[in-house]
């Protein structure tokens, strides 16, 4: 798989994950799950961001 559709992904799902984590904010009282997709989409974007800084030749 090329290095850039990785990348798409991974910012699709960023921003997806984002999405849920802020209807989580407002919809649900307990805030763990809001911390977990939270934490999830950050890592998300931390893979992508790395990946953004390696350069394959």
């Amino acid at each position: 798989m090329d290095k850039e559709r990785i990348r798409t992904i991974l910012n699709i799902l960023f921003l997806i994950g984002t999405a849920v984590a802020l209807i989580l904010y407002f919809a649900v009282d307990d805030r763990r799950p809001f911390f977990y997709t939270c934490a999830t989409a950050l890592i998300l974007k931390m893979i992508e961001v790395v990946l953004r800084m390696i350069r394959y030749k």
